[in-house]
C-alpha cells in the first residue's frame, strides 16, 4: 500500500453558530490543509497518482473558499464551518474530481493555526 500527501492552504472568514464562546464572532484563518491518498498498485509510470492531478483538483476546491466568509456558502449555511466541517467539504469535494478507481482519498486535515487541527476520514472511518 502507498500514501500519498500534499499539503495547501487558504485564507478565509467564519463564525461558529452556537459556540457559546469567542468563536462565534465573526473571525478568520490562514488554514494549512493535509489531504491523503493511497493506492495498493502503481501505474505504469511507477506512481500512484500524478501529484500535479492532486494538486490541480485540490487547487480547485480551494478557490471556492479562499478568502471568502465560509457561513455565506451553500455547504456551510447548513453545516456549522468548524475546522471538522471544512475538512469534511473538502474531502467530499475532492473525492467528486478524482475519479480514479486504483486511488483512495484516506483523510483531509484542517489546520486552524500551527497547534490545532481536525481531520475527517470519510464514512468508512466511522
Amino acid at each position: 500500500m502507498y500514501e500519498l500527501k500534499i499539503i495547501t492552504e487558504f485564507s478565509a472568514a467564519h463564525n461558529l453558530r452556537n459556540f457559546r464562546g469567542k468563536c462565534e464572532a465573526l473571525h478568520g484563518h490562514n488554514w494549512k490543509v493535509e489531504v491523503v491518498l493511497s493506492g495498493k498498485d502503481l501505474d505504469d509510470s511507477g506512481v500512484v497518482l500524478d501529484f500535479a492531478e492532486v494538486k490541480a483538483a485540490t487547487s480547485e476546491i480551494m478557490s471556492e473558499i479562499d478568502h471568502r466568509y465560509l457561513n455565506d456558502l451553500p455547504f456551510f449555511t447548513e453545516n456549522n464551518p468548524s475546522s471538522e466541517n471544512i475538512a469534511r467539504y473538502i474531502f467530499h469535494r475532492l473525492q467528486e474530481k478524482v475519479d480514479n478507481s486504483r486511488v483512495r482519498i484516506i483523510r483531509v486535515t484542517a489546520w486552524e493555526s500551527q497547534d490545532a487541527c481536525a481531520s475527517y476520514l470519510g464514512e468508512s472511518a466511522d
